[in-house]
């Protein structure tokens, strides 16, 4: 994953959630994150995470009805405005135009033609996650899909993210490329396989861990469901959890520490 002080790429994750402090205790105890609260009041509770004193995601109230506990992925922009007349053009939808957060940056978020939510993020003092790529800390993105194609359409259009098809087994996966690299993945949700036919599109996030199975233990006792027992791929060893609110994202103890989790 590169720098996230570069454009056009993944550089935070966020938590919304109906019960802050139930989720701050649960994700504290199973990374050992720490936590700081935003003593703004416009920020409504905001609370950043930190690990070895250093950002690693935030997390927040649920606001409007209807909406499910989730983790979101932001992406850098030079400009949030000129980006979200990009997603409109490209057949995305603006669900909450550019607003300014405090000094922080200014940001939107948006639903891409496949029906997945993502949020675009201009910084200002913060540029993103200072921890990446090290247990406890985010270190891969990837959008699952039913409409990969369209969906290679519109990242690039809105982004300028490059495309490197590859393969999980009998399954094509894509690569998400900025200047060469592989900033992200995408990973077609196939019918038959182990999505669930209700299930939306999304981008989950991954997790690095030392321990994928102890990890996965720990979250169960915290509370937590796994639902997906730790598996071996390629990349590493890898799992997929529920957290006490139903908000679902995966842990992976890789192989090598940069390796993408596909």
């Amino acid at each position: 994953m590169p720098d996230c002080s570069a454009r056009n790429v993944p550089c935070w994750v966020d938590l919304g959630t109906p019960d802050l402090s139930t989720a701050t205790r649960f994700y504290t105890q199973l990374f050992g994150w720490q936590a700081q609260v935003s003593p703004e009041p416009a920020a409504h509770g905001y609370t950043t995470f930190t690990k070895d004193g250093r950002t690693v995601a935030g997390a927040g109230p649920l606001v409007g009805d209807g909406r499910r506990p989730a983790w979101s992925t932001y992406v850098t922009t030079e400009n949030a405005d000129e980006t979200a007349r990009r997603v409109d053009a490209a057949g995305g939808i603006v669900l909450v135009s550019p607003f300014d957060v405090l000094d922080q940056g200014r940001m939107a978020v948006v639903l891409d033609p496949t029906g997945a939510p993502i949020s675009i993020w201009q910084p200002r003092a913060m540029t993103g996650a200072e921890l990446v790529n090290a247990p406890g800390a985010v270190c891969w993105y990837e959008l699952a899909t039913r409409a990969p194609e369209k969906a290679k359409e519109f990242y690039s259009t809105v982004f300028g993210w490059g495309i490197r098809e590859t393969a999980y087994g009998p399954v094509p996966y894509t690569e998400w490329l900025v200047n060469g690299t592989s900033i992200a993945g995408m990973m077609p949700m196939v019918n038959g396989s182990h999505w669930a036919p209700d299930l939306p599109p999304h981008w989950m996030v991954y997790f690095a861990v030392t321990d994928c199975d102890a990890t996965a233990a720990r979250a169960a006792k915290l509370g937590g469901m796994v639902a997906i027992a730790p598996t071996d791929i390629p990349q590493g060893r890898v799992a997929v959890i529920n957290d006490p609110q139903g908000a679902f994202f995966s842990v992976i103890q890789p192989r090598r520490p940069t390796a993408p989790p596909r």
